[in-house]
C-alpha cells in the first residue's frame, strides 16, 4: 500500500509539475449554469514559476465606468498606475463606451488557481450574470464569485452585499519563461476575434498564444465574451488600443515588433518572485530590473561602515535595523544620485520644486494638513506633500514595489535644498483617529457598518503584504493615525518607514534588539524578544479594532490593566449578563445602532488577535474572511433597521 501511495505521489507531481506544463488551462467558454463548475470556469491553474507575479487585464469601459477614478474604485487598482500604462488617458478624461484600457494588477495564486481579488457592493436589480458579464466585462464568471462566498451553495445574493470579485489573471509557466515570456494578459474576445489577430495587435507570439490557451491552428475557434490569455515579452502598449476616434483620435499603431519594445512604462513593476510566505526569494524573472533599482537605494540610503558580517540570524537583523532609525544621506551629491536612480521607475514622477510650490500656493497656510504634509493640486488631481529631512530610501523602495488599493499611493518626489517632499494620493477624510475616539473635539464618528467597512479594508491591506508580496512585508506600526479614509471612508494603510521584509530562517522569524513602534500597539513577543512576524501586526490590528468598537484610544484601554490588555475583555468573555456588559463596552455614539451578535464576534476576534502565544493569533487571511461575512451581515442588519424605523415612523 505504502510502494502504490509513494507511486501515486511521484506520478502526481510529474503530471502538476510546472516546468512541465506549456499552458495555464485549457480554453474554454464560460456560462452561470451552476453545473459548470469546471476548472476553466474558476480560474487559470497555479502552475506558474511564481505564485505571485505582474500581470495585466483588457477592462472595455461602461457607461457607469468609464474614467480612471471609477475604473480604480472598481478593479482596486491605483488610478495613478492606470494612467501611466495608458498614455493616451487622463485622470479627468471621459471614454466612450468599449474603450480599451489596461489595468496593471498584481496576481496570485489562491488555492488552486491564480486570481487578482477586488470588491463589489451589490446594487438593485444586479445578478451572478450582470455583474460577471455586464459590471466586470467577463474577466470573471458567475461560479468563480459564487465560490468566494462564504456559503458558495447560496444562489441568491442581496442588495448591499459586499462580494469579493476573483479577476482572471496568471503567471507564466516555466516553459514561457524560457521562451521570453515575462508577463501574461488576459484579453476578453469580442465577436470577429480571431486568436492571430489579437496576438500580432499586442506584440504576442501567434505560436505561443495558441500554446498557453492549448489551442492549435486546426482547432482555434474562440467564443465572444470569455478571455484568452496573451503571453508578453514587455508589458503591453497603450498606442494599439482601441480609443473611439469621436473621443480621442488613436496614435498611429506601431508595427507589431514594436509592441515589444523593453522601454514601456511599468518596465519597472514589482517583482513577480514568491516561495512560502515565511521566506518568500526576490523574483528572478519580471522582478530583475526594480531589485536593482531597491538594491541602489538601501545601499545609498546606509550609513558608510554599517556593513558587516550576517551569518548570525540575530546580528543581520540589528544591522536591517539600524537603518530603520533614519539615517541621513551623508551628502546633497548622495541624495541627487538616488533620485537619479529612481527617476526610471515608470510609476513615479519626479517633480520640480517649482511644480510643488504652485500646488500648494507655496505652501501656504491653507494648504498645510498636519505637521510637515500639505493639501496641493498637482496635475489637476489633489495630493498630499510631506517634507522630510532624512533618508526616505525604505519607504520609497517599498511603496514603489506594493500597489493595492487599500494602501496609500506614492505618485511622485522630489528633492530640493537638502529636503526631500513625497507626493502621496489624497485622502479626504484624513486619519481614522480623527473618527473613531468618543473624546474628540470634533464631533466626528463613523456607523457600526462603516468601521467594519474600515476593519476590513485594512486587513485586506496586510494580508496583502503579508501573503502576497515579494518577500512578504511587516507593516509595524499599525495604528488608527496610520489608516487613512479617501472621500467614501475607505480605509488605505500609511507610512511605511517602520515596515521590513519577513527573513524567515528555516521557519524561524528574524530577532532584533532595536524595538521601534507606537507604545501600546506592540505584540508582548517583540518587546520581550524582539521577535518580528506578521503576527506584530496582527497583534496591532486587534489593538486597532479594539479602539473602534469601543471609541477609546488605546492609552485609555490600558488603564486598570496589570499584565495584558486583553484583561479588559474578560468579563465579556466569560462573565454574565454579557449583552448589558456589551452596550456598556461599545462606543456610546453608537448608541444601540449595531447588531450585538456581530459585535460579540468581534470581541472575540479581537481577543484572538491580542493572545500573548503568536502562534495561536489567526492569520490576516482568516481575519479578512471573518470580517467579509461580518460586513455583509452588518449592512444586511443595518437595511432591515432602517426599513423597520421607516415602518414604525409611518405608522
Amino acid at each position: 500500500m505504502a510502494v502504490f501511495s509513494l507511486i501515486y505521489a511521484l506520478t502526481f507531481c510529474f503530471l502538476y509539475n510546472p516546468s512541465l506544463i506549456t499552458a495555464q488551462q485549457s480554453y474554454a467558454s464560460t456560462n452561470c449554469a451552476k453545473s459548470s463548475n469546471t476548472s476553466s470556469v474558476l480560474g487559470y491553474n497555479c502552475n506558474g514559476v511564481n505564485k505571485t507575479c505582474q500581470s495585466y487585464l483588457i477592462f472595455r469601459t461602461t457607461p457607469s465606468y468609464n474614467t480612471v477614478s471609477s475604473i480604480a474604485a472598481l478593479m482596486s487598482v491605483s488610478g495613478s498606475r492606470i494612467s501611466a500604462m495608458n498614455q493616451n488617458i487622463t485622470q479627468n478624461f471621459t471614454m466612450a463606451t468599449n474603450t480599451e484600457v489596461i489595468i496593471p494588477v498584481t496576481c496570485s495564486c489562491t488555492g488552486k488557481y491564480y486570481q487578482t481579488n477586488t470588491t463589489y457592493l451589490v446594487h438593485t436589480g444586479d445578478n451572478y450574470y450582470l455583474i460577471s458579464n455586464d459590471t466586470f466585462g467577463g474577466l470573471t464568471t458567475c461560479n468563480a464569485i459564487r465560490s468566494q462566498k462564504v456559503s458558495p451553495n447560496v444562489a441568491d445574493i442581496f442588495t448591499n452585499e459586499k462580494l469579493t470579485i476573483p479577476l482572471r489573471c496568471a503567471c507564466p509557466t516555466r516553459k514561457q519563461v524560457n521562451e521570453g515570456v515575462r508577463y501574461l494578459m488576459s484579453f476578453v474576445i469580442q465577436p470577429g476575434n480571431d486568436i492571430s489577430s489579437i496576438a500580432i495587435k499586442f506584440g504576442a507570439d501567434v505560436g505561443q498564444t495558441l500554446e498557453a490557451n492549448e489551442k492549435s491552428v486546426q482547432d482555434s475557434v474562440i467564443q465572444p465574451f470569455t478571455t484568452l490569455l496573451l503571453p508578453l515579452q514587455s508589458p503591453p502598449n497603450s498606442s494599439v488600443m482601441e480609443y473611439p476616434p469621436l473621443i480621442l483620435s488613436p496614435s498611429p499603431s506601431p508595427s507589431p515588433l514594436s509592441s515589444t519594445n523593453s522601454s514601456e512604462p511599468m518596465s519597472g513593476s514589482p517583482s513577480s518572485g514568491n516561495k512560502k510566505w515565511t521566506y518568500f526569494g526576490v523574483g528572478a524573472v519580471a522582478g530583475g530590473l526594480f531589485v536593482l533599482v531597491v538594491g541602489m537605494a538601501l545601499v545609498l540610503g546606509m550609513s558608510r561602515g554599517r556593513r558587516r558580517e550576517r551569518n548570525d540570524l540575530v546580528a543581520s537583523s540589528e544591522s536591517f535595523e539600524a537603518r530603520e532609525k533614519g539615517h541621513v544621506m551623508k551628502s546633497e551629491m548622495e541624495s541627487l544620485e538616488f533620485l537619479k536612480s529612481i527617476s526610471g521607475i515608470a510609476s513615479l514622477k519626479v517633480y520640480s520644486f517649482k511644480e510643488l510650490q504652485g500646488g500648494t500656493e507655496d505652501f501656504s497656510s491653507d494648504h498645510w494638513i498636519k505637521g510637515s504634509v500639505y493639501k496641493g493640486v498637482l496635475d489637476g488631481n489633489q495630493v498630499a506633500i510631506k517634507k522630510i529631512n532624512g533618508d526616505v530610501s525604505r519607504e520609497i523602495s517599498v511603496l514603489n514595489k506594493i500597489h493595492h488599493f487599500n494602501l496609500v499611493s506614492l505618485l511622485g518626489v522630489c528633492f530640493n535644498d537638502g529636503v526631500w517632499y513625497l507626493v502621496y494620493e489624497y485622502a479626504l477624510n484624513g486619519p481614522l483617529s480623527d473618527w473613531i475616539y468618543e473624546d474628540g473635539a470634533n464631533g466626528k464618528t463613523l456607523s457600526w457598518g462603516k468601521r467594519m467597512q474600515v476593519g476590513l479594508d485594512v486587513a485586506t491591506g496586510l494580508n496583502y503584504l503579508h501573503s502576497y508580496t515579494s518577500p512578504p512585508l511587516v507593516h509595524k506600526d499599525i495604528k488608527s493615525a496610520n489608516i487613512l479614509l479617501d472621500g467614501d471612508f475607505r480605509a488605505k494603510i500609511a507610512k511605511f518607514a517602520l515596515s521590513r521584509p519577513v527573513s524567515g530562517n528555516d521557519g524561524q522569524f528574524t530577532l532584533t534588539k532595536h524595538i521601534v513602534g507606537t507604545q501600546g500597539y506592540l505584540a508582548p513577543e517583540y518587546l520581550e524578544n524582539g521577535l518580528v512576524s506578521p503576527m506584530l501586526d496582527v497583534y496591532s490590528f486587534g489593538i486597532l479594532l479594539l479602539e473602534m468598537i469601543t471609541g477609546k484610544n488605546v492609552g485609555l484601554l490600558y488603564e486598570g490593566v496589570k499584565v495584558h490588555l486583553s484583561e479588559v475583555l474578560t468579563p465579556l468573555i466569560t462573565g454574565e449578563e454579557r449583552n448589558a456588559k456589551l452596550i456598556e463596552f461599545v462606543d456610546d455614539s453608537l448608541g444601540e445602532d449595531y447588531p450585538t451578535d456581530v459585535a460579540m464576534s468581534m470581541v472575540m476576534l479581537v481577543d484572538h488577535c491580542l493572545r500573548k502565544d503568536p502562534g495561536n493569533r489567526p492569520s490576516m487571511d482568516e481575519i479578512v474572511r471573518i470580517l467579509s461575512k461580518t460586513l455583509t451581515t452588518s449592512l444586511i442588519w443595518g437595511s432591515s433597521s432602517a426599513s423597520t424605523t421607516s415602518t414604525s415612523k409611518t405608522n
